[in-house]
């Protein structure tokens, strides 16, 4: 008899990834088939939701070939995805009304501009800071803007959903609206303290409460599959949640005061806070962690809105790099970054600082400053900035973190992981895979199934990979980092 798998597909933003994970949660097949990125607009960002949904039937099959496995091999699917971005569909058809609007959009910054006043009740019911990142801002921008919506939708002949929710609509066939509880906590539109939706939150953005999907637990679906093109009916879909924090459940972060950073594009720094939300005061939203056997925990977290993409843009945009694989070596072959930092406000900054209006600039540069002294501030930009919110958690804890658990691509990059254990001050823990995300909702839907047996045993299967353990002087550490804030305020200012 064949061994079983859980099939994962992790939805990002920059494609599609799907996993076969084994019982010893092994790796025997995976696929990632990338999508369009669609900039209609200056500031705007979407995805195409036909191009999605064929790419996720299309790598969760080609996943399971590669594994040399066939559907009735398959334990149940489990669902991890990017967050915030959200779409509008009709649910007759179910075709959606417009292109997904992808968390890193920022057509609905006048929006939030226009509930000012409200701000203070979305921050106490909510957790979070308003800002166009989240999903009702956006969903307010479609039903504003998009011709006839606005008088059907308030009929009750629209819905909306993160894109956990609208996979989850399509792989039932129509037959589940449902959104997992971290999704929905990232919305502005749920409770923090209640796990429902706050119908004052919903009147602010102007959103018909009967639009919203039902919140249910990570593991807490009872559904399976309708036959979708190749995918047959009756499939146990297991799990549902958001990327960042399937890294976190991952991570085998499930103490109060651990905490994991995913490198990515840009960044999520998350801190398990335990069974009680935590607020912050120093500019960290607080949004649920995970939800398990019908409880929660809870979670800090601060956004970056670019890391990864600094070298990126250093390859692309700067072509000072011929190749993102190069920034390491470049920023170790000098001994220091002769006085240049970059505050990297691509895109705005996000959390702990919050300003969506803040534009990159490089800070300290002379007639000596060289390329690769520009190239090292880059990625020194990367460690500072999860450094601002690893301090932020710190603060807000009143406890000093020990150990980073990190993952994500930029991992591999030995001199960022050591500039960052020296920068924090004590040790960065990096995955054994890259596949965080997806390996935290098949651990779910594997709990939840039977097919892992308990939290412990999960925890004995995460994979490990380097320790970087700080070698900085703690002096030399605090004049860099008096550096990167003089920067800051520089930009800021």
């Amino acid at each position: 008899m064949s061994e079983k798998v859980i099939l994962a597909v992790d939805q990002s933003t920059a494609g599609t990834k799907a996993v076969a994970f084994t019982k010893s949660a092994g790796i025997v097949g995976s696929s990632q088939i990338s999508h369009r990125q669609i900039y209609p607009r200056a500031g705007w960002v979407e995805h195409d939701p036909a191009e999605i949904v064929e790419n996720v039937e299309s790598a969760l099959c080609l996943a399971l070939e590669n594994a040399d496995k066939n559907w009735g091999d398959v334990d149940s699917i489990a669902i991890t995805n990017q967050r915030e971005t959200v779409l509008v569909w009709d649910k007759k058809t179910g075709e959606p009304v417009c292109n997904a609007i992808v968390w890193q959009d920022g057509r609905a910054e006048k929006i939030c501009e226009a509930v000012s006043m409200d701000f203070n009740h979305l921050r106490e019911k909510t957790g979070l800071e308003p800002s166009p990142f989240f999903s009702a801002p956006k969903v307010a921008w479609v039903l504003e803007n998009i011709d006839g919506i606005r008088d059907r939708a308030n009929r009750g002949e629209f819905a909306f959903g993160t894109v956990d929710s609208f996979l989850l609509y399509k792989l039932t066939g129509g037959g589940a609206h449902k959104c997992d509880v971290t999704n929905a906590s990232r919305t502005l539109l749920m409770e923090l303290d209640t796990l429902k939706w706050n119908a004052r939150c919903f009147e602010i953005f102007g959103i018909p409460l009967s639009m919203a999907p039902e919140i249910v637990m990570s593991d807490g679906l009872n559904e399976v599959t309708s036959a979708v093109g190749k995918i047959p009916a009756g499939i146990p879909i297991a799990s549902m949640i958001g990327d960042s924090h399937g890294a976190l459940f991952g991570q085998g972060c499930f103490d109060a005061g651990m905490a994991k950073a995913t490198y990515g594009t840009g960044s999520s720094v998350m801190m398990n806070t335990g069974k009680t939300p935590a607020r912050s005061k120093s500019g960290l939203v607080s949004s649920v962690a995970y939800g398990i056997n019908n409880e929660v925990c809870y979670c800090l977290e601060g956004n970056i809105n670019t890391t990864g993409g600094i070298i990126k843009w250093l390859c692309e945009g700067l072509g000072i790099l011929e190749k993102p694989s190069e920034s390491g070596k470049i920023s170790a072959s000098i001994d220091s970054n002769g006085g240049v930092y970059l505050v990297p406000a691509l895109a705005g900054l996000a959390a702990p600082h919050w300003k969506s209006d803040a534009r990159a600039a490089f800070v300290g540069m002379t007639s000596a400053t060289t390329r690769e002294m520009l190239v090292r501030a880059g990625e020194e930009a990367i460690a500072y900035q999860i450094a601002d919110v690893v301090r932020a958690m710190e603060a807000d804890m009143s406890a000093p973190l020990a150990v980073l658990r990190a993952d994500g691509g930029p991992t591999r990059d030995k001199f960022l992981m050591d500039f960052q254990a020296g920068i924090l001050g004590g040790s960065v823990e990096t995955a054994g895979i890259e596949e965080l995300s997806a390996l935290g909702a098949a651990f779910i839907a594997g709990l939840k199934t039977g097919f892992f047996s308990s939290m412990d045993e999960v925890e004995g299967l995460r994979p490990k990979g380097m320790m970087y353990a700080t070698g900085m002087d703690a002096e030399k550490a605090t004049e860099l980092y008096e550096g990167w804030k003089n920067a800051l305020r520089t930009v800021l200012n």
